[in-house]
Protein backbone atom coordinates (compact mmCIF):
# COMPACT_ATOMS: atom_id res chain seq x y z
CA UNK A 1 0.00 0.00 0.00
CA UNK A 2 1.60 3.21 -1.12
CA UNK A 3 1.49 6.22 1.39
CA UNK A 4 -1.15 8.05 -0.44
CA UNK A 5 -3.67 4.95 0.26
CA UNK A 6 -2.44 4.61 4.03
CA UNK A 7 -3.00 8.22 4.66
CA UNK A 8 -6.34 8.25 3.20
CA UNK A 9 -7.38 5.07 5.46
CA UNK A 10 -5.83 6.99 8.16
CA UNK A 11 -7.82 9.98 7.88
CA UNK A 12 -11.03 7.53 7.26
CA UNK A 13 -10.61 6.91 11.21
CA UNK A 14 -10.99 10.48 11.80
CA UNK A 15 -13.99 12.44 12.10
CA UNK A 16 -12.86 15.78 11.45
CA UNK A 17 -16.19 17.51 12.48
CA UNK A 18 -15.43 16.23 16.17
CA UNK A 19 -13.36 16.58 19.07
CA UNK A 20 -12.63 13.25 20.83
CA UNK A 21 -11.21 12.78 24.91
CA UNK A 22 -7.91 12.29 25.16
CA UNK A 23 -8.18 8.75 26.15
CA UNK A 24 -10.26 8.12 22.53
CA UNK A 25 -7.72 9.87 20.67
CA UNK A 26 -4.40 7.94 22.61
CA UNK A 27 -5.81 5.01 21.42
CA UNK A 28 -6.51 6.38 17.47
CA UNK A 29 -3.32 7.89 17.16
CA UNK A 30 -1.94 4.32 17.17
CA UNK A 31 -4.25 2.77 14.88
CA UNK A 32 -3.45 6.14 11.94
CA UNK A 33 0.26 5.67 12.48
CA UNK A 34 1.39 5.30 9.04
CA UNK A 35 5.41 4.77 9.02
CA UNK A 36 7.03 1.90 9.83
CA UNK A 37 9.24 3.44 12.93
CA UNK A 38 8.10 3.78 15.94
CA UNK A 39 6.44 7.28 15.56
CA UNK A 40 7.14 10.14 18.38
CA UNK A 41 3.17 11.04 19.73
CA UNK A 42 2.81 14.79 19.67
CA UNK A 43 0.81 17.54 21.10
CA UNK A 44 0.46 21.04 20.02
CA UNK A 45 -1.63 23.36 22.40
CA UNK A 46 -3.07 26.73 21.11
CA UNK A 47 -3.17 28.96 24.61
CA UNK A 48 -4.93 31.77 24.73
CA UNK A 49 -1.85 34.43 25.10
CA UNK A 50 0.37 36.92 23.91
CA UNK A 51 3.84 35.95 22.89
CA UNK A 52 5.14 39.16 22.94
CA UNK A 53 4.80 39.82 26.16
CA UNK A 54 6.91 38.98 28.39
CA UNK A 55 4.75 37.48 31.51
CA UNK A 56 2.49 35.08 28.46
CA UNK A 57 6.03 33.78 27.41
CA UNK A 58 5.02 30.68 28.83
CA UNK A 59 7.84 28.08 29.54
CA UNK A 60 8.91 25.97 31.61
CA UNK A 61 10.05 21.57 32.07
CA UNK A 62 7.74 18.69 33.16
CA UNK A 63 9.33 15.33 34.09
CA UNK A 64 7.25 12.73 32.31
CA UNK A 65 6.05 9.74 34.34
CA UNK A 66 6.74 7.57 31.54
CA UNK A 67 9.60 9.19 29.55
CA UNK A 68 9.19 10.27 25.71
CA UNK A 69 10.64 6.77 24.65
CA UNK A 70 14.03 8.32 23.14
CA UNK A 71 17.22 8.51 24.75
CA UNK A 72 18.54 11.74 24.99
CA UNK A 73 21.95 12.57 24.39
CA UNK A 74 23.27 15.32 26.59
CA UNK A 75 26.08 17.35 26.56
CA UNK A 76 27.31 18.92 29.51
CA UNK A 77 29.69 22.07 29.81
CA UNK A 78 31.43 22.41 32.75
CA UNK A 79 34.67 23.03 34.61
CA UNK A 80 36.65 20.02 35.15
CA UNK A 81 35.70 19.32 39.04
CA UNK A 82 32.43 18.51 37.63
CA UNK A 83 33.30 16.41 34.95
CA UNK A 84 33.59 12.83 36.74
CA UNK A 85 29.85 13.56 38.27
CA UNK A 86 28.60 14.57 34.75
CA UNK A 87 30.20 11.44 33.48
CA UNK A 88 28.73 8.69 36.20
CA UNK A 89 25.27 10.70 35.51
CA UNK A 90 25.07 9.35 32.34
CA UNK A 91 25.98 12.30 30.18
CA UNK A 92 26.66 11.31 26.62
CA UNK A 93 29.49 14.36 26.45
CA UNK A 94 31.43 16.29 28.78
CA UNK A 95 34.14 18.97 28.63
CA UNK A 96 33.81 22.48 28.01
CA UNK A 97 36.23 24.27 25.48
CA UNK A 98 36.54 21.34 23.07
CA UNK A 99 32.88 21.81 22.12
CA UNK A 100 32.55 25.68 22.38
CA UNK A 101 34.74 25.04 19.43
CA UNK A 102 32.64 22.56 17.63
CA UNK A 103 29.58 23.95 17.98
CA UNK A 104 30.77 27.27 16.97
CA UNK A 105 31.74 24.77 13.87
CA UNK A 106 27.90 23.77 13.72
CA UNK A 107 27.93 20.78 15.41
CA UNK A 108 24.67 20.59 17.28
CA UNK A 109 24.24 16.76 17.72
CA UNK A 110 22.51 16.41 21.29
CA UNK A 111 18.89 17.64 22.46
CA UNK A 112 19.66 18.77 25.78
CA UNK A 113 22.94 20.94 27.16
CA UNK A 114 23.66 21.60 30.82
CA UNK A 115 26.34 24.09 32.01
CA UNK A 116 27.11 25.25 35.26
CA UNK A 117 27.20 28.75 36.33
CA UNK A 118 30.43 29.40 36.20
CA UNK A 119 31.25 28.50 32.73
CA UNK A 120 28.13 30.43 31.25
CA UNK A 121 29.68 33.93 30.60
CA UNK A 122 32.10 31.19 28.14
CA UNK A 123 28.86 30.37 26.05
CA UNK A 124 27.04 32.84 25.69
CA UNK A 125 28.20 33.52 22.46
CA UNK A 126 26.77 31.17 21.64
CA UNK A 127 23.46 31.78 21.68
CA UNK A 128 22.73 32.62 18.20
CA UNK A 129 23.66 29.25 17.45
CA UNK A 130 21.41 27.43 20.26
CA UNK A 131 19.12 29.46 20.85
CA UNK A 132 16.93 28.92 17.90
CA UNK A 133 17.40 25.33 18.51
CA UNK A 134 16.30 25.55 22.08
CA UNK A 135 19.78 24.14 23.01
CA UNK A 136 20.79 27.21 25.02
CA UNK A 137 21.38 26.29 29.05
CA UNK A 138 18.70 28.36 30.93
CA UNK A 139 17.82 28.32 34.57
CA UNK A 140 14.34 28.65 33.98
CA UNK A 141 14.36 24.80 32.49
CA UNK A 142 17.09 23.69 35.45
CA UNK A 143 19.99 23.08 32.53
CA UNK A 144 22.67 25.64 34.68
CA UNK A 145 22.71 24.38 37.66
CA UNK A 146 26.02 23.13 39.64
CA UNK A 147 24.29 19.84 40.29
CA UNK A 148 25.10 18.41 37.05
CA UNK A 149 24.40 15.13 38.06
CA UNK A 150 20.70 16.01 39.05
CA UNK A 151 20.09 17.37 35.64
CA UNK A 152 21.26 14.34 34.01
CA UNK A 153 19.33 12.61 35.84
CA UNK A 154 16.63 14.16 35.08
CA UNK A 155 16.75 14.51 31.64
CA UNK A 156 17.44 11.09 31.20
CA UNK A 157 14.31 10.02 33.46
CA UNK A 158 11.82 11.60 31.10
CA UNK A 159 12.51 15.45 31.93
CA UNK A 160 11.28 17.76 28.96
CA UNK A 161 11.42 21.56 28.06
CA UNK A 162 8.23 23.30 26.91
CA UNK A 163 7.93 26.84 25.47
CA UNK A 164 5.03 28.75 23.61
CA UNK A 165 6.44 29.95 20.21
CA UNK A 166 5.66 33.18 18.38
CA UNK A 167 2.25 31.58 17.41
CA UNK A 168 1.15 31.22 20.72
CA UNK A 169 1.46 27.08 20.75
CA UNK A 170 3.38 24.86 22.78
CA UNK A 171 4.98 21.43 20.47
CA UNK A 172 6.01 19.02 22.49
CA UNK A 173 6.58 14.82 22.20
CA UNK A 174 4.45 12.84 25.12
CA UNK A 175 5.86 9.42 23.92
CA UNK A 176 5.78 6.85 21.21
CA UNK A 177 3.44 5.16 19.06
CA UNK A 178 4.52 1.87 20.64
CA UNK A 179 3.36 3.35 23.98
CA UNK A 180 0.21 1.62 25.84
CA UNK A 181 -2.68 4.25 25.12
CA UNK A 182 -2.74 4.59 28.97
CA UNK A 183 0.72 6.05 29.11
CA UNK A 184 0.19 8.57 26.37
CA UNK A 185 -2.65 9.53 28.53
CA UNK A 186 -0.68 10.05 31.67
CA UNK A 187 1.99 11.58 29.76
CA UNK A 188 -0.04 14.42 28.13
CA UNK A 189 -2.04 15.08 31.43
CA UNK A 190 1.27 15.76 32.79
CA UNK A 191 2.26 18.22 30.36
CA UNK A 192 -1.13 20.14 30.40
CA UNK A 193 -1.21 20.30 33.91
CA UNK A 194 2.15 21.96 33.80
CA UNK A 195 1.06 24.31 31.42
CA UNK A 196 -1.74 24.82 33.21
CA UNK A 197 -0.12 25.31 36.23
CA UNK A 198 2.10 28.39 34.45
CA UNK A 199 -0.61 30.10 33.77
CA UNK A 200 0.14 33.75 33.92
CA UNK A 201 -2.25 36.42 35.91
CA UNK A 202 -2.22 38.53 32.65
CA UNK A 203 -3.97 35.95 30.38
CA UNK A 204 -7.87 36.56 30.07
CA UNK A 205 -10.29 34.54 28.72
CA UNK A 206 -9.77 30.96 27.43
CA UNK A 207 -6.50 29.92 28.51
CA UNK A 208 -6.42 26.38 26.48
CA UNK A 209 -7.77 27.32 23.10
CA UNK A 210 -7.16 23.92 21.05
CA UNK A 211 -5.21 20.92 21.79
CA UNK A 212 -4.61 18.04 18.76
CA UNK A 213 -2.16 14.84 19.11
CA UNK A 214 -0.70 13.57 16.11
CA UNK A 215 2.30 10.98 15.33
CA UNK A 216 5.00 11.50 12.65
CA UNK A 217 2.96 11.82 9.46
CA UNK A 218 -0.30 10.97 10.70
CA UNK A 219 -3.30 13.40 10.92
CA UNK A 220 -3.89 15.22 13.80
CA UNK A 221 -6.58 14.51 16.50
CA UNK A 222 -8.67 17.22 18.05
CA UNK A 223 -9.20 16.66 21.52
CA UNK A 224 -11.99 17.85 23.62
CA UNK A 225 -9.98 20.45 26.09
CA UNK A 226 -13.66 19.65 28.97
CA UNK A 227 -12.62 16.40 28.98
CA UNK A 228 -9.09 17.32 29.81
CA UNK A 229 -8.31 16.14 33.84
CA UNK A 230 -6.42 19.48 35.02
Amino acid sequence: MGIAKKRKTADAKIDKNKSYSLKEASSIVKEVNTTKFDSSVDLHIRLGVDPKKADQAIRGTVTLPHGTGKTKKVLVLCTPDKEADARAAGADYVGLDEFVTKIEGGWVDVDVIVATPSVMPRIGKLGKILGPRNLMPNPKTGTVTNDVAAAVNEVKGGKIAFKVDKAGIIHASIGRVSFAPEKIVENSNELINAIVKAKPSSAKGTYLKSVFMASSMSPGIEIDTKTIVH
